[in-house]
């Protein structure tokens, strides 16, 4: 797919999501309203925005069971028909998904809607969803978690098992845009390094990293990760964080950062809740792979030496 000639802007958005979708939604959309009021006058239909939020964005700081609650709660089914097979068939949306296509839609922008609970086929569980969306509101590609958070950890609190209620995913997605090719991947799936290669294989330029990095980890590994997943694959990150200390006491780390292919952090936010933006500059991720080239073919056995 060509590219677009239009100038992106990148987008982070740090949170401290409540247990209270209303109030984080608001919250999205005052920020929404002051990334694209910034850059109005700067180029007028020139700019085009690309924003991560969060993981969790919606909803954080209940019990792990909640989540569950609200995937379940905010599912509907409809049936429509199918003319080719002649036949009714039942359709999903999940009311979560909806809200959030509505906010790329009012402020015009591609929107990486961290994570929100979906439903799944079973409705035992639920899927980790990262759901990007276009300038029109339109649901362009969902990425379900696939590394789940299932760790101890020496902090509030101790024990993290995502797998109770999560379903895990078994797709890498990479949607491509106009303007850039947008690998997805959720948080932990940070400390797998195999899954941001396959993501540049098939062509990712950016690769975006909602997240809800716990405060120990975080401070031990989080930044150190990411500019070794944007220098092994020469691709801009972008890594929206949850940040402070949330209702059920759960500590995360924020220092939400937008990092370049050659891993120079260009913007972060430490805390708070805020945004960074930075310019995407495709020429120079075609100058750092081209002066650098590291897509050689995968060695998948290797022997011992003898």
């Amino acid at each position: 797919m060509s590219k677009s000639k239009c100038k992106l802007k990148l987008s982070a958005i740090q949170l401290t999501s409540a247990a209270d979708v209303a109030s984080n939604l608001a919250t999205i959309a005052d920020t929404l309203e002051k990334i694209t009021s910034a850059t109005y006058e700067e180029a007028g239909n020139d700019i085009q925005h690309l924003v991560v939020l969060p993981e969790c964005c919606l909803y954080f700081g209940g019990k792990e069971s909640d989540q569950l609650t609200l995937a379940k709660s905010t599912t509907s089914t409809a049936e429509h028909d199918d003319k080719t097979q002649h036949l009714k068939v039942k359709q999903r949306s999940s009311s979560l998904s909806l809200a959030l296509g509505a906010l790329a839609k009012k402020y015009a922008v591609y929107l990486v809607a961290g994570t929100i609970p979906i439903l799944s086929e079973s409705e035992e569980k639920f899927t980790n969803s990262s759901c990007i969306f276009n300038p029109n509101g339109e649901l362009i590609g969902q990425y379900d978690k696939i590394h789940l958070f299932d760790v101890t950890v020496s902090d509030n609190t101790k024990s993290y098992c995502e797998s109770r209620f999560t379903q895990a995913g078994d797709a890498i997605k990479v949607i491509k845009t106009p303007l850039a090719n947008i690998g997805l991947s959720v948080c932990f799936d940070l400390r797998f390094p195999s899954l941001f290669q396959q993501l540049t294989q098939f062509g990712a330029d950016i690769i975006t990293i909602p997240s809800a990095f716990t405060k120990v980890t975080g401070k031990a590994h989080w930044q150190t990760l990411l500019q070794a997943r944007a220098i092994e694959n020469q691709v801009y990150i972008i890594a929206a964080g949850q940040e402070g200390v949330h209702e059920n006491g759960r500590e995360t780390w924020g220092h939400s950062m937008i990092i370049n292919p050659w891993g120079e952090i260009e913007q972060i936010i430490e805390t708070g809740v805020g945004y960074i933006t930075v310019d995407y500059q495709p020429q120079e991720t075609t100058r750092i792979r081209n002066s650098m080239p590291l897509k050689t073919p995968f060695i998948t056995t290797l022997t011992e030496a003898q």
